[in-house]
């Protein structure tokens, strides 16, 4: 009985030690050199969706493993460098790391008839293996593949750089530069508080205005305030209106801050979790401005008709979840949304599992724990699922709940609220 997992971050690592833990023979696959996915990026100076300013925004005690935690001496929203650190030490203390093939960038995963899977891969050293296996979890992560809106009118004789959130590094390389960031989401709010520091200028702009939350409400980081049974035992509206009233009290209108209030109510799409968006805003290092119209030149034109001299512009506008080793339409459908039984289990391939797929407000490492003992349990037949048809419908039944609060698009389906999601999986 021997399992393929597919990436050594976060994911990779918490079901490497629920898969050592339960017996089970396994490999674990890893494109990168080392261990810890994106947070050892920025210190290696790789591509990837890090930057040298990158810090955790949920907090070290629910973000550290539950059996492992992160250090005293870690401030309570480490930089990536630490995070990395701690990555590592845990696959060590886990005893994973010599189940771990760094360098190997796994090239296709398909099922045979007789139920198996075979994994055909690439080792650093440009040799190819193709193995197989009864099981394949995929923890490799969905941030791979950028997402750029098509491009405005004037993008080819633009006399500046443009680039997405993936080739960004470091803000010192845009000193005394005029620099434009797109989008208001995480990497957004990150990377034109960091550019601030450096860039001549920093101008945000923003299409759509999204929810903006401090990591901590009421003293408490939103991680916490996500498990408590009181927040669980609210209904959505109970929880809207304790936030929102908790928001204007912190920071008022959004409007105040010339950024568009949003269209939609708290809890109906992802929030932006930032401390320092709105303080860099009313400090002047941050301009807010709305959506690109056009380019002309070295000039940015802008919807309100107004227009910035710019030398880079940086599109922070999310990725495309991308597994192009897996068979087509998984685990994304063929309505753009991620279908996937309990959020892990691929129900017309029996032996194929994702961790990591989910999305919590707060931190998502108790998910990824609760998934990986689920997913050992099932390899083990300590647990077993449910016929297609029933895994089907749960399916079915999950995206439609989620279309009604966040909409039908691929982002959304991967929303889950933490305490009923663990419920789900029998962890609470």
């Amino acid at each position: 009985m021997r399992v393929c997992l597919i990436g050594a971050g976060l994911s990779g690592l918490a079901t490497a030690h629920a898969l050592k833990s339960a017996g089970i023979e396994f490999v674990c696959l890893e494109q990168a050199p080392d261990v810890g996915g994106i947070w050892r990026r920025p210190q290696a100076g790789e591509r990837g969706p890090g930057y040298l300013s990158l810090h955790l925004n949920t907090a070290k005690d629910l973000t550290g493993y539950a059996g492992f935690p992160m250090p005293a001496s870690y401030p309570t929203y480490p930089r990536h460098s630490d995070v990395a650190a701690y990555l590592r030490s845990f696959a060590e203390w886990a005893g994973v790391l010599d189940h771990v093939e760094t360098g190997t960038t796994v090239e296709s995963v398909r099922q045979e008839e007789d139920g198996t899977w075979t994994v055909d891969s690439l080792d650093a050293g440009g040799a190819r293996a193709s193995r197989s296996f009864t099981h394949v979890v995929v923890a490799s992560g969905h941030n791979s593949e950028p997402s750029l809106p098509a491009p405005p009118p004037g993008s080819a004789t633009f006399t500046g750089r443009i680039l997405h959130a993936l080739d960004y590094h470091d803000g010192a390389e845009f000193a005394g530069q005029d620099v434009v960031v797109v989008g208001l989401g995480a990497s957004a709010v990150d990377i034109a508080a960091d550019l601030s520091r450096h860039a001549a200028r920093t101008l945000l702009s923003v299409r759509r205005g999204l929810h903006v939350l401090p990591k901590q409400l009421f003293g408490m980081p939103l991680d916490e305030i996500a498990r408590a049974p009181w927040w669980s035992a609210m209904s959505l509206a109970e929880q809207r209106r304790f936030v929102e009233q908790a928001l204007l009290v912190i920071r008022g209108r959004l409007a105040d801050y010339g950024l568009p209030e949003p269209d939609h109510p708290l809890f109906a799409s992802a929030v932006t979790i930032s401390d320092e968006l709105l303080s860099r805003i009313r400090h002047g290092a941050i301009t807010p401005k709305p959506a690109i119209e056009r380019f002309d030149g070295d000039r940015v034109v802008f919807a309100d008709g107004t227009s910035e001299r710019a030398d880079a512009v940086v599109h922070c506008t999310g990725y495309r979840m991308s597994f192009p080793f897996l068979p087509a339409g998984c685990p994304v459908g063929p309505q753009g949304s991620v279908e996937l039984y309990k959020r892990v289990v691929a129900a017309d391939r029996p032996g194929l599992y994702f961790v990591g797929l989910v999305r919590p407000l707060g931190s998502i490492t108790r998910l990824v724990e609760a998934q990986s003992r689920w997913i050992a349990r099932l390899v083990t037949g300590d647990a077993v699922l449910p016929e297609p048809e029933v895994m089907h419908k749960e399916i079915a039944t999950h995206l439609a709940g989620i279309a009604g609060q966040y909409g039908q698009t691929e982002g959304a389906s991967i929303q889950v609220n933490v305490e009923p999601y663990l419920r789900e999986l029998g962890e609470v």
